[in-house]
């Protein structure tokens, strides 16, 4: 499903939707990315561990897609998305994950019984509730450990899911953190909740040379994320589940996307889209396409719901 040009022309074929998408993505400007995008609607979902807070844009009868974010990330993250798909037709919602940033009071102190940690249950379960607060089947996109997440809600209930989208997730399964680039070696010699400080550090002073107006907002996020989702998260990525056989054997369309330019090296991507029987998606970006090149992933994901 693809939104027609408004000016009576006929749609564009799929190579010059990828040519465009191009052309777009090269010329986006500097954004305030605190700003939700004009028309979003702020709300929460009850979710087992705690109140998420979510924003929707698009259509209330359009197919729903649900953009899931990752690790130190929020709803914001996809804010250069979200009018791409309401333009499409769809109604798409993101929400922070429990303990991110405007979702940081929601924890695992809220479950019944109560618990210490941040768990794979714990998000998958508030994920389903995200899911099932709507219209179903979804189009779902997981991004980084959000994307593990969203395996195994997909593997579990394969029925909520119109499509599965994983962006720059971790392709490895056992101990992802070994694949890193960069912090690799040190997912051997230290623990990996030790890793979740120096993550947020690294995060903090911008080793990855964001824009400054985009490591502006993330910076600021950390004031209310709570460190200990993070190194909690770190901990969950060196137990990273492998679920090729069940997804394979679900049968929802999957679509492997990342970077060039991605914290796992893009080999390890690629096997992964082939244990999933899933697409695979390389841009010329780092671990985030959906801040950088939106118009590209989004114009993928479309292929991928067409078809």
């Amino acid at each position: 499903m693809s939104a027609a040009p408004d000016d009576g022309t006929a749609p564009l074929a799929p190579a010059e939707r990828r040519a465009r998408a191009v052309a777009l993505d090269a010329a986006l400007a500097p954004i305030d990315w605190s700003v939700l995008p004009q028309g979003a609607v702020r709300d929460a979902v009850d979710a087992p561990s705690g109140r998420l807070a979510r924003v929707t844009l698009g259509p209330t009868e359009g197919p729903r897609v649900v953009l899931v974010p990752g690790m130190t990330g929020s709803k914001e993250d996809f804010t250069l998305m979200m009018p791409l798909f309401a333009a499409a037709g769809f109604r798409v919602e993101s929400f922070d994950l429990a303990g991110q940033y405007e979702s940081a009071a929601a924890g695992p102190e809220n479950l019944v019984p109560p618990q210490r940690r941040y768990t794979q249950q714990l998000f998958v379960d508030d994920l389903l509730a995200v899911l099932e607060s709507g219209p179903l089947p979804a189009h779902v996109l997981g991004y980084s450990f959000a994307g593990t997440v969203a395996q195994v809600a997909a593997s579990r209930n394969p029925e909520l899911f119109a499509s599965l989208t994983l962006l720059s997730a971790p392709p490895l399964a056992g101990r992802a953190l070994r694949g890193f680039k960069v912090l690799g070696p040190l997912s051997h010699v230290v623990p990996p909740r030790a890793l979740g400080p120096l993550f947020i550090s690294a995060l903090r002073h911008n080793v990855h040379r964001a824009p400054r107006e985009r490591a502006v907002f993330v910076t600021a996020r950390f004031a209310l994320t709570r460190p200990s989702s993070v190194a909690d998260i770190m901990a969950l990525m060196q137990r990273t589940p492998e679920l090729s056989h069940e997804l394979r054997a679900a049968g929802i369309p999957i679509l492997v996307a990342t970077g060039t330019g991605d914290v796992w090296h893009t080999a390890a991507h690629r096997a992964f889209a082939e244990r999933l029987g899933a697409r695979l998606f390389v841009l010329p970006t780092g671990h985030s396409p959906c801040e950088t090149a939106p118009h590209q992933l989004t114009e993928a994901m479309l292929e991928l719901m067409r078809g």
